[in-house]
């Protein structure tokens, strides 16, 4: 019987041991009492603590937690009423003031969301409201961070999630956006139907200046073309003159020689201007003192035929 005493008191004594032994684990820590005061924090590893005295307080998690709180009725500076539903990002960064700062930290940290919240859309319009996000959710993050400073939580980010106006003011909102998007696209159209007048105008320019160009050198090419044979036919003319000049110097010198007669003399201008005749140019100029000598070969050459 003693020794089934024994064996007895040796379990309880084991379990009383075991029990009292705590492993920390990461991430987390344990706030311990004794005699109801604080004693200590325990953070990651084996632990013992005494038995009867020693109590843990609390087991807190030191990682970065998320409250999705359900929407809240905020009224705005224009006194439109709206559903805003809000999502803290918090951590614990001393779990004792966590602790012993504050009765029920969550239900507490909802509260001052709310609040604060309320605060900051009540000095806003509601286009301001809508078109200010990340203003507010600077300005809620910063007041509930220092808010909570005390009760040893961190608050890292605050977002609004959702912002339901009420039905009314989405239907005019609907409709201004819809008026919205049919001027952005009258403007459009407008501006679209400008750049092609603008193209075509520019094509009817250039394509005119294309066209006049074109006459420009049609024009210059006309008038090269004309010079050209006004040239050659004032080289022909002078070659002609020039011929008849070189023949009737060639006649006077066979006539220094020889001393011919006038009809000799008559004769060999006749062959001179036959000479002419044969050549390239297309036209022959007899000046005034030939015209005699011409009528005078007529004139032998009938008195042949006779």
């Amino acid at each position: 019987m003693e020794w089934f005493i024994i064996g007895a008191v040796v379990v309880i004594l084991f379990l009383i041991i075991i029990s009292n032994i705590a492993v920390v684990q990461q991430s987390r820590a344990y706030v311990i009492e004794r005699l109801g005061a604080f004693q200590a924090v325990w953070g990651v590893g084996l632990h013992f603590k005494i038995p009867f005295i020693d109590r843990i307080a609390r087991r807190v998690s030191l990682k970065e937690q998320v409250l999705d709180y359900p929407p809240q009725p905020v009224i705005t500076k224009d006194n439109v009423t709206m559903q805003i539903d809000t999502v803290v990002y918090f951590q614990i960064t001393d779990p004792k003031l966590y602790t012993y700062g504050v009765e029920m930290p969550m239900a507490a940290m909802e509260t001052l969301t709310a609040t604060t919240l309320r605060n900051i859309i009540g000095d806003l319009e509601l286009d301001q409201t809508l078109t200010s996000r990340d203003i507010i959710n600077t300005k809620m993050r910063a007041i509930l961070d220092e808010a909570t400073d005390p009760w040893g939580i961190k608050v890292n980010r605050v977002e609004l999630k959702n912002i339901l106006p009420p039905q009314d003011i989405q239907s005019s909102m609907e409709k201004q956006m819809k008026a919205e998007r049919d001027r952005r696209q009258a403007i459009l159209q407008a501006e679209g139907q400008k750049k092609s007048a603008i193209l075509i105008a520019e094509g009817e320019r250039e394509s005119a200046i294309l066209r006049a160009d074109a006459e420009k050198q049609a024009a210059i090419l006309r008038a090269e073309a004309e010079k050209q044979a006004a040239i050659l036919k004032a080289d022909g003319e002078a070659q002609a003159i020039r011929t008849v000049q070189q023949a009737m110097a060639d006649s006077m010198a066979m006539l220094n020689e020889k001393a011919p007669n006038d009809q000799v003399i008559k004769l060999k201008s006749i062959e001179a201007m036959e000479k002419v005749a044969d050549g390239k140019a297309t036209k022959i100029i007899i000046p005034s003192q030939m015209q005699g000598i011409v009528g005078l070969a007529n004139g032998l050459v009938e008195g042949v035929k006779e």
